[in-house]
């Protein structure tokens, strides 16, 4: 078996009616990919160093979310959701014609693939899920509605500078400032030195000042609005997937999947021999990023075992061995022959 390499990609713009989704499809194009979706504020580069360690007989396609990354920005007046991003799924599997879909999401791409998983659970094959589960509500109701209610005026306030953008260049940085500020807005679950995977997708080159940059990503997703999953749905959702393959990694640093998650990831494992769980020693929230060996231990097999190379996918050596249609036409009628005389 031989792994995907980055450089064997194509750009992908998938449209939309408000512009498109950009992605890039790594490795096999032949058969219907993993649709690996990255976390809040981040982007398709988030999976960089996993990519290469996956197997080569099935192409990953990762895409940018809107407003993250190269995808387009919401029109002036929209306001981003959970919603929005979820409906992004089916929009894919139609847009290539797919009736059932792999996923692999991170952060908030965990959480669209555990909503779409309970709303379309007859669509979905798979689920790889990292470092997330679900948002749960915080326990202080007077804290989130006042949260709910400063989103509000901060996204106004985006919007404005937005506008504002239009005339005028952002503020602008050099690339050390840009690492050491992604770093800080992670909590430093991004280092600056893993923070290359990400700014190369999400900033801008200054046409004013020589070696500076700006970040491109729509300013408004920082308040984009998220559903905080009240217990009697998410267990609701977590009983729709049913026995649905279900991977979680969770960091042992990170503060997410804690007692909350704690129903429904007991209903996803109630007699169902296909979740699986497993916890990462010193992970953070990007634990796929600055501990992508030890995530693939658990993938790597996991999707072997629910996604299991099929005839056209073998491989030789890391080489795809394409069978001609004339020895795909004996292969098959020898297996009849064989099925009969049983």
């Amino acid at each position: 078996m031989g792994m995907l390499s980055l450089s064997d990609c194509v750009e992908v713009r998938i449209p939309a009616p408000w512009g498109h989704i950009s992605g890039r499809w790594y490795g096999n194009r032949r058969e219907r990919p993993i649709l690996a979706i990255h976390g809040w504020l981040d982007n398709l580069g988030t999976f960089d160093r996993l990519i290469p360690l996956l197997p080569d007989y099935i192409g990953v396609l990762c895409i940018d979310l809107p407003g993250h990354g190269r995808s387009s920005h919401l029109p002036p007046g929209m306001h981003y959701s959970i919603y929005e991003f979820v409906y992004i799924i089916p929009r894919v599997m139609h847009e290539y014609g797919w009736k059932k879909v792999s996923l692999l999401g991170h952060s908030l791409g965990g959480i669209i693939s555990f909503f779409y998983a309970g709303l379309a659970p007859h669509t979905v094959d798979m689920v790889i899920s990292l470092d997330i589960l679900l948002t749960t509500p915080l326990r202080d109701c007077e804290l989130s509605i006042k949260k709910a209610a400063q989103d509000m005026e901060k996204h106004l306030v985006e919007e404005d500078r937005r506008e504002d953008g239009n005339l005028h260049e952002p503020p602008s940085y050099t690339l050390p400032q840009l690492c050491k500020a992604l770093a800080k807005g992670s909590n430093n679950s991004v280092t600056p030195e893993l923070a290359k995977h990400l700014l190369y997708r999400q900033v801008t080159k200054s046409e004013l000042y020589p070696d500076r940059f700006f970040f491109s990503r729509d300013g408004r997703i920082k308040f984009y609005h998220s559903i905080h999953t009240e217990r009697g749905l998410a267990a609701e959702l977590a009983g729709r997937i049913g026995r649905k393959p279900y991977l979680i990694i969770k960091g042992s640093m990170s503060p997410y999947l804690g007692v909350e998650c704690e129903e429904p990831m007991s209903i996803l494992a109630h007699n169902n021999p296909h979740f699986e769980f497993y916890e990462v020693a010193g992970g953070t929230h990007h634990v796929h990023l600055h501990a992508a060996e030890e995530c693939a231990r658990y993938i790597v097999p996991f999707i072997q075992h629910h996604r299991p190379p099929v005839l056209t996918s073998w491989s030789l050596r890391g080489k795809d061995l394409e069978l001609s249609s004339k020895e795909q036409e004996r292969y098959l009628a020898r297996n009849r022959s064989l099925s009969s005389k049983l």
